[in-house]
């Protein structure tokens, strides 16, 4: 199972490189791992995939908390939380046919044409990972020429009710 953990961590030199020391030294596999500073500049967000079944994600979860310059770990699989990637994606577009076809496929999907070269169109794409995976299966077929996808950022949602307005007497 995909596990979505969110890391604040004081944002210093070298913290990056000792979290992803942490998981190789130990053998966990990062599918995704994205780093940005928050609303306050001493502090940065990592998000961080793994896979791994629960006893995994709680030997990982005690080393991160190890670690001097971690303030905290949420995992946000289990609860509500948004995610987004971004795609830019490079496709063959040798005919006419093939560049109106992609530019359809592309607004069908909500994507953006980022770039129309001679032989390429450069489609960009902000979505959950389905969304990301479903664009470039749809454009395969014309031929990728190249592919750069963000990780996967995250926060959890606000699960509380919004307070209902008071009414005018």
């Amino acid at each position: 199972m995909k596990h979505t953990i969110s890391v604040l961590v004081e944002n210093h030199p070298g913290v990056l490189a000792r979290i992803s020391g942490l998981f190789s030294a130990r053998g966990f596999n990062i599918d995704s791992l994205a780093v940005g500073e928050t609303e306050d500049p001493t502090v940065s967000r990592m998000t961080i995939v793994v896979e791994g079944d629960e006893r995994t994600l709680e030997q990982v979860k005690k080393q991160l908390n190890k670690l001097i310059d971690v303030i905290t770990v949420q995992d946000l699989t289990q609860k509500k939380f948004i995610d987004r990637e971004l795609l830019l994606i490079k496709v063959e577009a040798a005919t006419p046919k093939d560049r109106n076809d992609i530019i359809e496929i592309a607004e069908s999907m909500g994507a953006n044409i980022a770039d129309l070269g001679a032989q390429s169109i450069t489609v960009e794409v902000v979505g959950d990972t389905s969304k990301i995976d479903k664009l470039t299966e749809l454009l395969k077929p014309f031929g990728v020429k190249e592919i750069v996808r963000t990780g996967k950022i995250a926060m959890t949602k606000d699960v509380k009710e919004p307070k209902e307005p008071k009414e005018e007497q």
